[in-house]
């Protein structure tokens, strides 16, 4: 059985689930975190290293790389060794599956043997360039490298983060619908913008979402832009998902940036104090609550991930 929020000791206990809220970072071999050099003691220096560590202050952690590039196999067997019992990795979905451009040299071998040339050519492909065979071939991979993930119970969930070009409307309601019927993961489901969230859909969206069992995310994030969805608290299946990009407007859309500096931003307290109910109404709601920060320049993300922790363990 879950623990639930009235399970939460007063001790804030780092590595630990707060009751049943999970709290960490989206990243934890970023660059700048790494050179950062007030996270990592100056002793730990390899992968395995760091996961340890990393682990010993958070008990969730987001795999981002994993959208640029499929997961192979044998990091997720490495994840698994490496990660204490109790541990959770979320793994954000193959950007192919989410409607994004993907590098065509990041596509395996055997998958560009099923590519018309035309579409070998060009730098960047979608989903809507690739062959049904191919797309499935694809998926296949992703799945086979989640296995070790999921036979372990240390997939959280996998993230499908979708672009403002993913808009609320009938094929691509249907597409949400082939994700859930495709996979046996829990789904956890972002909207970057699309109009699913605007004041006259937003209920139906919700109720779609749990109609399919697929977890809604919140997303705290500037406003104001074809990317922006309103930060509104909701849960639509046993898991519910937070995650929070920082509120650089100057950064947010800005091209030809890295992730870290278009996220680069460091919540004050006050703006994470605001966040405590919000969360822990979720998991009132929720079986279990992922809140992971996404604003992953130098240690921003694991400062404000332990205070936020802090803050939800305080009485």
């Amino acid at each position: 059985m879950m623990p639930g929020p009235d399970d939460q000791s007063a001790a804030f206990q780092p590595g630990k689930p707060v009751g049943n809220i999970y709290y960490g970072a989206c990243s934890w071999t970023d660059r700048t975190l790494i050179d950062a050099g007030t996270f990592y003691p100056p002793s730990v220096r390899t992968a395995a290293e760091r996961l340890a560590h990393y682990a010993s202050q958070f008990p969730i952690v987001e795999v981002d790389a994993t959208y640029y590039a499929l997961p192979s196999e044998r990091n997720a067997r490495l994840w698994v060794d490496r990660a204490p019992l109790g541990f959770v990795f979320n793994i954000k979905a193959f950007g192919l599956f989410t409607h994004h451009p993907v590098v065509v040299a990041r596509i395996p071998a055997t998958v560009k043997e099923l590519l018309p040339a035309d579409v070998t050519d060009k730098a960047r492909v979608y989903l809507r360039d690739v062959p049904e065979d191919a797309a499935q071939m694809i998926w296949e991979m992703q799945t086979q490298a989640l296995a070790p993930l999921a036979a372990s119970g240390k997939l959280g969930c996998v993230l499908f983060q979708f672009p403002h070009w993913f808009t609320a409307r009938r094929d691509h309601i249907h597409y949400l619908e082939q994700l859930r019927d495709r996979s046996d993961w829990p789904i956890a489901v972002e909207f970057r913008g699309g109009g699913w969230m605007t004041d006259n859909y937003r209920a139906e969206t919700l109720a779609l979402l749990e109609k399919l069992g697929l977890s809604y995310v919140v997303a705290d994030e500037p406003q104001g832009f074809r990317s922006s969805t309103p930060p509104v608290v909701a849960a639509t299946s046993p898991l519910a998902v937070i995650r929070f990009h920082g509120h650089n407007t100057e950064t947010y859309e800005k091209p030809n940036i890295s992730a870290a500096e278009r996220f680069r931003y460091l919540y004050t307290e006050e703006e994470l104090k605001g966040w405590v109910d919000p969360i822990r109404r979720l998991a009132e709601s929720a079986d279990r609550v992922h809140v992971l920060m996404n604003n992953c320049y130098g240690d921003y993300g694991v400062r404000n991930a332990r205070q936020l922790a802090e803050l939800l363990a305080a009485r």
